[in-house]
């Protein structure tokens, strides 16, 4: 059996209950009952019910609120599977744990200022399930804070504990720094520099992060916002060796970091290797030497050469054509731009009115 609507011209549709039988091998279809007079819920519920359907009365379904969850679920299904949770520590209050996770999984879901942070983490105005997942019930952000001074006392344990599951000695260690701005006026470490994220006129900070070889973070360390790159080189290399116990480790990071007073004064005392690139007017000075000539990428478009300015040192030259083509580019542009601008002066000046 099955509910039709007939069409039935100018007036509503009839709605019949019918059934489909086979006679004389055809298949043929009768009329059981006129349905038309019934309310449409009705209608519906028998409609549900021929299919295989179970059919609620309309005040046996109470509409409950639902939250977002799949994402909450997989930021802290992949934080469990790490064992970030166990590498926080146990401490004696209980609660300060997950509060830290929610902390960590609020960064990634909506970060937000730890006011609004509370807010979508308690229960009466949670804006996803993670509170939920966590039990955490009532929050404030009295509490975040809390949890967050927890975790800065916490800070050199966690890092000692990564350190020596991501690095032993002669392992590759990364290290950049990056910078975020703000508003406000109250932090210690707000200073004007060089803003890497393009704010300007902007306070902000400064912050190095090391990563194992596989990009894994391993340490974080903030620094006032004018503090330049070479200038926390020192701390870094006091880590690794003091507190990370490594002896010997190959610290990789960009020309503007790893300069030549730093490879001087810090990293060869230190007894450890780097990979670094050289600075424009190095790779000049070694061209017009003779130490390599351009007809080497010919064939090719990496070698290794040596030089007496670097002694002890292995250098790595290459070439990569797509960047050739494209500073090409950008030099016939600028050229280009540079002309117009002049043409425009001199009509200018021509007419009288430069």
């Amino acid at each position: 059996m099955y509910i039709e609507l007939v069409p039935n011209r100018g007036s509503p549709p009839a709605i019949l209950l019918r059934e489909s039988f086979r006679k004389d091998g055809r298949v043929r279809k009768r009329t059981l009952a006129n349905l038309s007079a019934w309310p449409t819920q009705l209608v519906e519920g028998f409609r549900t019910l021929l299919k295989g359907g179970v059919a609620v009365a309309a005040d046996g379904i109470r509409a409950r609120r639902a939250l977002p969850h799949g994402h909450a679920a997989a930021v802290l299904g992949t934080m469990r599977a790490i064992g970030l949770d166990r590498l926080l520590g146990k401490p004696a209050d209980k609660r300060l744990v997950p509060l830290a996770i929610a902390l960590i999984a609020s960064r990634l879901i909506s970060p937000t200022s730890k006011l609004a942070t509370a807010r979508e983490l308690a229960a009466d105005t949670a804006a996803s399930s993670l509170g939920q997942l966590l039990g955490l019930g009532a929050v404030d952000e009295v509490e975040l804070y809390r949890a967050l001074d927890w975790l800065g006392a916490r800070q050199s344990a966690i890092e000692t504990v990564l350190a020596h599951h991501h690095l032993a000695d002669g392992a590759l260690v990364l290290y950049d720094l990056s910078s975020s701005w703000f508003e406000g006026q109250c932090c210690e470490l707000a200073r004007f520099g060089y803003s890497r994220d393009g704010k300007k006129g902007k306070l902000q900070i400064v912050y190095g992060l090391l990563c194992a070889a596989n990009g894994c973070p391993v340490a974080v360390e903030v620094f006032e916002g004018n503090t330049t790159d070479p200038m926390t080189l020192a701390g870094q290399i006091d880590k690794l060796k003091g507190r990370f116990g490594l002896s010997r480790v190959v610290l990789v990071g960009d020309r503007g970091m790893i300069t030549s007073a730093r490879i001087r004064n810090e990293l060869k005392p230190a007894g450890l290797d780097w990979i670094t690139a050289l600075r424009a007017p190095q790779i000049r000075a070694l061209l017009d030497t003779g130490a390599f000539q351009l007809s080497l990428f010919d064939q090719r478009d990496l070698a290794e050469i040596t030089a007496p300015e670097f002694p002890g040192e292995r250098l790595v030259v290459c070439k990569n054509p797509l960047l050739a083509e494209e500073r090409a580019r950008k030099r016939e542009d600028l050229l280009r731009a540079t002309e117009a601008a002049l043409a425009k002066l001199a009509d200018q000046i021509a007419r009288g009115t430069g």
